[in-house]
């Protein structure tokens, strides 16, 4: 059964210059409102999310939603999760794209639980989470132009 996540991102201004800006917001009823900008190497907002922070922090959410569940499910007690993610974006025979996201979890676990079953499990989620199994997923465009 598929679900539907929608979201609106609004950006308003004008590209008649070089300097135009790149801020802009997502909203979703019923969500706080985010904050989003180009990365500030692309003359965004430092102090708001860019694609690649929101792509990077997908991942490691799904990620450890996975791994969550998955740990639950095998009993294993897990007391804190604190990943230090990094997602790296690159230029690659002309195409920039998000070349490789970096998952550095810290994760506390009850005493006497088996490191080596942890590991495992964080392993596993990968091939669970839907993110990572997302990043190459079709996508479909279907503008509308409205003239003002």
């Amino acid at each position: 059964m598929a679900h539907t996540y929608p979201l609106t991102l609004s950006w308003r201004g004008t590209t008649s210059s070089a300097d135009y800006t790149r801020n802009a917001g997502i909203t979703n009823p019923g969500k706080h409102d985010l904050a989003v900008s180009s990365a500030p190497e692309y003359a965004g907002d430092p102090t708001r999310w860019n694609p690649e922070d929101l792509l990077g922090s997908a991942l490691a959410t799904c990620h450890m939603l996975t791994f969550l569940a998955l740990a639950a499910k095998a009993r294993l007690e897990v007391t804190a999760y604190d990943d230090r993610a990094e997602a790296i974006l690159d230029t690659v025979e002309k195409v920039t794209s998000i070349t490789e996201i970096r998952l550095s979890p810290s994760i506390r676990v009850a005493k006497g639980t088996d490191a080596a079953k942890v590991v495992e499990l964080f392993h596993k989620a990968h091939k669970y989470c839907f993110v990572a199994n997302s990043i190459k997923c079709k996508v479909v465009m279907n503008p509308r132009v409205i003239e003002a």
